[in-house]
């Protein structure tokens, strides 16, 4: 197991405020809330992000994900939920250990997420070239 920070939450070496716990996954309040009920859902083994998690990990991560938005709806009044992840730095990933944020949306909060384009037009990304390049790595 690394030592980064959620390994260490996993180990009860820092305390945390859990929301869900199985053998495999730990989901706890995300001590900075976003939004309110903004909650982190992770392996309690260790892998860097979602790409180097196995793929039956990653869908239990995903169903303790999907849960805690509909009880955040059920419950706590939310009216959508965002339920993502960013892997590597440069997409802002900040603990190197695979988590996925689920942040409660509420309609009197105005602060939705959003991807923009910056000044990327469709006509001139060579959408083609892009598909190509990526069925090319493409490995199942």
């Amino acid at each position: 197991m690394a030592d980064d920070v959620f390994c260490m939450i996993i180990n009860g070496e820092i305390p945390s405020t859990k929301v869900y716990e199985d053998d495999a996954v730990l989901a706890i309040l995300d001590i900075s809330q976003a939004t309110r009920g903004h909650t982190l859902v992770m392996p309690k083994a260790h892998y860097s992000n979602i790409l180097h998690c196995p793929p039956e990990l990653v869908h239990r991560v995903y169903d303790v994900a999907q849960k805690i938005g509909q009880a955040a709806i059920v419950s706590m009044g939310a009216t959508g939920v965002n339920i993502l992840t960013n892997a590597g730095e440069s997409a802002g990933q900040t603990v190197p250990h695979f988590h996925v944020h689920v942040l409660p949306r509420y309609d009197h909060e105005n602060n939705g997420f959003e991807i923009t384009m910056k000044d990327n037009k469709p006509d001139t990304l060579a959408l083609p070239a892009i598909a190509e390049e990526l069925r090319k790595n493409l490995k199942f």
